[in-house]
């Protein structure tokens, strides 16, 4: 008997992670910024360990510096880091391909995490929406530089229909079953 799986869950052979622009100058002014680094360095490791593929971008990073070195020494080798200037980083060319590459491979599940919640996240989030990718935008690993210009954009990501996860939804949809070694090894991230 096949069952039916449900669309709202993340697969990870239909995901790829976005780290939205955790940079060296932008990161000190952002509300709760180590839990938010510490959350979206669980996302990268547990991107490593399950062969989900990893983007990262960097807004004008003559003036902002480069990515953290937190989120950068975690990253895979094949992750990929897009300079951008637009503040959706769905409308740059290099990040855009990129994403066009994730979909043909049958990625279509895009989880998104970084910063500023209400600007660069959400632009990013609602342009891959209209181009038909799965967002979900984890809440836990971003933020802005206001709280409440955070909370501003979860609910508009819930207006906009977006999903909301946690670091840890999206990691055990991703392991799906406990009792393997992935689960062992992964699990651990979130103690």
């Amino acid at each position: 008997m096949t069952r039916q799986l449900s669309p709202a869950l993340l697969q990870r052979e239909r995901s790829a992670l976005v780290v939205i622009d955790m940079q060296e100058r932008l990161m000190p002014a952002i509300a709760d910024a180590d839990a938010v680094t510490r959350a979206a360095g669980i996302l990268i490791e547990a991107s490593r360990q399950l062969d989900v593929p990893v983007v990262v971008t960097e807004q004008y990073p003559k003036g902002l510096g480069p990515t953290v070195d937190a989120i950068a020494s975690r990253l895979p080798n094949d992750a990929a880091v897009v300079e951008k200037m637009t503040f959706s980083a769905a409308r740059n060319f290099d990040f855009a391909s990129r994403i066009d590459g994730f979909k043909a491979e049958g990625r279509d599940h895009i989880v998104v995490c970084g910063v500023e919640s209400h600007v660069c996240v959400m632009q990013t989030a609602a342009d891959l929406d209209a181009q038909g990718c799965t967002v979900h935008v984890v809440a836990d690993a971003c933020s802005s530089r206001a709280p409440a210009s955070k909370k501003a954009a979860l609910a508009r990501f819930g207006a906009l229909g977006l999903s909301r996860v946690t670091t840890e939804m999206v990691v055990f949809e991703w392991l799906e079953a406990a009792g393997t070694p992935e689960f062992k090894a992964v699990s651990r991230l979130v103690r």
